[in-house]
Formats: C-alpha cells, sequence, structure tokens
C-alpha cells in the first residue's frame, strides 16, 4: 500500500521521515490503513506538481508504473479525490515549512553581498478554475463590457538570490495585494540578511517592518517621491529620513548600451546600511540587479512547471494544498541544484538548469529509481548529474524589453511594433550627487 508513495530519487531530499512527521505533527495519519494512505497522498500531490499536465490519475499510473512486480492497489480519480480532501491543506504546508530556506552553504557563489545573505521578496498571480466558489472569493478582471479572465491568487514569496531557492511563501486573493502577503514573511527575515525590494514594497511602514527585524533593505523608491537631502557621502549617495528612521539614499542614472542604440534611466534607491565606507554606493547598484532572481524563481513555477497552465482544484482548500505542493516540489529541485553545483567549488548555482532537472527528476519518478539512498550518501546523484554534465554558461550581460507574454492574438507584437529580440549588452553606471537641502 505504501509503495506508491515515493518521488523518485527526489525521495532523498523528501524522504518518508520527513513526510511523516509533518503528519504527525498536524494529525493527519490515518487512523486505519487504506488503500491510499496519507504518506502516499503526500507523494502523489507532490508528484502532480512536477507532472503538471497530468490528472491525478494519469500521476498514479506514472507512481506505479515501474512496481509491476508489486501488488498496487487499484484507485479511481473519486478514490484519489476523497484522498486528498481527508488529507487537507495542513500536512503540505508543515511539509512546506520543513523543506524551506536558502539552500546554501558558507561559500556558496553568488549567495551573499558583503557577509550578507541576500534575499528578495516580490509577488506574482496564479491563475485558478473559473468556478463559483472562486469567483464568490476571488472575484475576476473586469472591463467595459464584462468580468474577464480566469480568478486569480497573489503569490508573495522570499526567495534566496543567490540560489532561487524558496525560504518562505504566503498567499491568498488578489485583491489584498502583495505587501498585505509580503508582511507575513518578514517573519523570515533576521540580522544577517539584505532585502531587495522593488517600488511596491517601498513605503514607510513596510520598510520600517522590515528595518524592525534586524534585516538590512535595499529598495527601489519613486521618482515622485522627494526625500531631504540632510548630508552627502563621498560615495555619491547621501543621507535622509523615511519616517523619522535615517536611511541612504543613492540617485543613479544607467544606461545600456547595445547595437539598436543606447537608454538611459533614472534609479532611486533606499538603504537601511549607512555606513558607505563598507556598503559604496556603486556596490549597491550593482547588487540591485540580483532582485531579478526571484522573477527567474517565478519563471521557473509558472513557465517551467505549471506551463502557464490553471491551477487544478476547484476548491480553496484544494487550491492550497495545490500551491504547497507546487512549492514543496520547486524547493525540492532546488535543494538537488545546489547541492550538485556545490559539490564542484567554484559553480554558481545559476549555471544549473532548473529544466534540466525537472526532465530528470519527471524520469526518475516513472522508473521509480533511487528511491532509497545508499549506505554512501551522494549529493549529486542522477539529477545533479544531469545537470552538472549540462551546465549553462557563465551569464552574461543581456536586455529583452519587457512585453505581454499572454496577448489575446498571437500575432498582437506586430501590430504594436514590439522587438522580442533579446541583445547583449553594456552597462554604465553614473551616481548623481544632489545638493544639501536647506
Amino acid at each position: 500500500m505504501f509503495a506508491p508513495g515515493h518521488l523518485g530519487e527526489l525521495t532523498q531530499i523528501v524522504p518518508f521521515e520527513m513526510v511523516d512527521a509533518a503528519l504527525t505533527e498536524t494529525g493527519a495519519v490515518q487512523q486505519r490503513l487504506r488503500k491510499i494512505p496519507a504518506r502516499v497522498v503526500v507523494y502523489l500531490l507532490l508528484a502532480a506538481a512536477l507532472f503538471e499536465d497530468c490528472g491525478y490519475l494519469a500521476v498514479w499510473r506514472k507512481l506505479t508504473a515501474a512496481l509491476e512486480a508489486i501488488p498496487v492497489a487499484t484507485v479511481t480519480g473519486t478514490a484519489l479525490w476523497h484522498a486528498r480532501t481527508r488529507l487537507g491543506v495542513r500536512p503540505m504546508r508543515a511539509l512546506f515549512d520543513l523543506l524551506r530556506g536558502p539552500a546554501t552553504a558558507i561559500r556558496t557563489a553568488g549567495a551573499r553581498f558583503k557577509g550578507l545573505l541576500t534575499v528578495a521578496i516580490d509577488g506574482a498571480y496564479l491563475d485558478v478554475p473559473d468556478s463559483p466558489p472562486h469567483r464568490a472569493r476571488l472575484g475576476k478582471g473586469t472591463n467595459q463590457y464584462a468580468a474577464s479572465g480566469y480568478p486569480q491568487i497573489c503569490l508573495t514569496v522570499l526567495v534566496a538570490c543567490g540560489t532561487r531557492a524558496v525560504m518562505d511563501a504566503a498567499f491568498g486573493p488578489r485583491s489584498r495585494g502583495e505587501t498585505v502577503y509580503g508582511r507575513r514573511l518578514m517573519r523570515s527575515l533576521h540580522a544577517g540578511m539584505i532585502v531587495l525590494l522593488d517600488r511596491g514594497f517601498s513605503g514607510n511602514t513596510f520598510l520600517a517592518g522590515v528595518g524592525a527585524t534586524g534585516a538590512a533593505f535595499l529598495a527601489r523608491v519613486s521618482a515622485t517621491r522627494k526625500p531631504p537631502v540632510l548630508a552627502r557621502f563621498e560615495d555619491g549617495s547621501y543621507l535622509s529620513r523615511f519616517a523619522g528612521a535615517p536611511v541612504r539614499v543613492i540617485e543613479c542614472e544607467i544606461t545600456i548600451t547595445t547595437s539598436q542604440g543606447r537608454q538611459t534611466g533614472l534609479y532611486r534607491l533606499a538603504t537601511n546600511l549607512l555606513d558607505h565606507h563598507r556598503y559604496p554606493a556603486s556596490d549597491l547598484v550593482s547588487l540591485y540587479h540580483e532582485r531579478w532572481e526571484v522573477e527567474s524563481a517565478y519563471f521557473a513555477i509558472k513557465k517551467s512547471m505549471l506551463g502557464r497552465r490553471v491551477l487544478r482544484s476547484k476548491t480553496w482548500a484544494g487550491i492550497a494544498q495545490e500551491v504547497y505542493a507546487l512549492l514543496s516540489a520547486y524547493q525540492a529541485l532546488r535543494i538537488a541544484i545546489a547541492d550538485a553545483t556545490g559539490a564542484t567549488p567554484g559553480t554558481d548555482p545559476d549555471r544549473g538548469s532548473f529544466s534540466v532537472a525537472l526532465q530528470c527528476a519527471r524520469d526518475q519518478i516513472v522508473q521509480a529509481a533511487r528511491i532509497i539512498a545508499g549506505t554512501v550518501i551522494d549529493l549529486v546523484g542522477t539529477i545533479g548529474q544531469a545537470v552538472l554534465n549540462q551546465l549553462m554558461p557563465t551569464r552574461r550581460l543581456r536586455i529583452s524589453p519587457r512585453a505581454v507574454k499572454r496577448p489575446l492574438s498571437r500575432y498582437a507584437y506586430k501590430s504594436l511594433k514590439v522587438d522580442r529580440h533579446t541583445y547583449t549588452a553594456t552597462l554604465s553606471i553614473n551616481i548623481l550627487t544632489p545638493t544639501i537641502s536647506p
């Protein structure tokens, strides 16, 4: 009965003992032995997150494809639905809490800035089925004619920029906004971190909350904001105050040059790192680009794993269960990539391909391979070796214009004259020095 409860080689990262601990902690262990025990349901949900194009019954067949020698129970789609309903949300949330973290070592390349763990907070939206319960709870987008699109949830995550691993997550109706869920993530912030934030999180209240945790922040603030210039530093930054709290503000001009020409933009960054000798303005401006690692994490979840699909469940409890399974499966893959690149000194986790790890993990599930670890623990394994064999080249500076990823017409970019090419670029940063306010 327990044989279908596995995740291929990823079972070594999400072992039976971890799943049983989550079930015990939440009181979700079955009272009597069923055809589909609770532990098996957990692995079914995790496997479904890796096979988003399959229904749960098809995922079950993949879990049992290599178990022909074992008399595996025959189940129906209805039986799987009842099993998932019995399990509930709390075990999947507890499992995610056991897995989440930066997945970094002290010497992980690109994980820290001057000893501070580099993390970022940002939000994204996931489509859910257009069912009456979801419409009632989440609402729908509207235009001048009628309601449109799918109901959506807002998923806000705290990501370790060096490994793109998820350290915490919160989600709920889109109407509440990403800053509401961002405040819940402050429970995972502490001294020794620097949090990169975009303009949506640059309000005084949010920045004060981040500062109260002991973490440092580096946030882009709106150009319409006019902070007072209290003192200038020799690196070009200046001392100011946000709601009575001292901050350093950096105003800079960034010029990107490609074969198609030059483009210049003005940026204003604020930080509570007041030591301009240890944290020069030019270094902080260069660091802020790391905030885009959270976008790479979302791309892996929404494109590589979900394939831009709508989530499965038509109930809110099912959606929460599915999101925690999705995050847990994603985290397991990131841990596998970090372990593999960490075994090769000097290899940046950025070079580990998430798609390669995902495809290899799927193969291992279908083959039911390497479920039980040997007497000698191998941090690399089949998935890690596939990643190391197909390392991506060292990242180079490139730009690609932002555009609507799913327009109503596949030919919309022609009428809108959107340039869909990616260009190699060079970057220059000019720190601006404002005058002191009277």
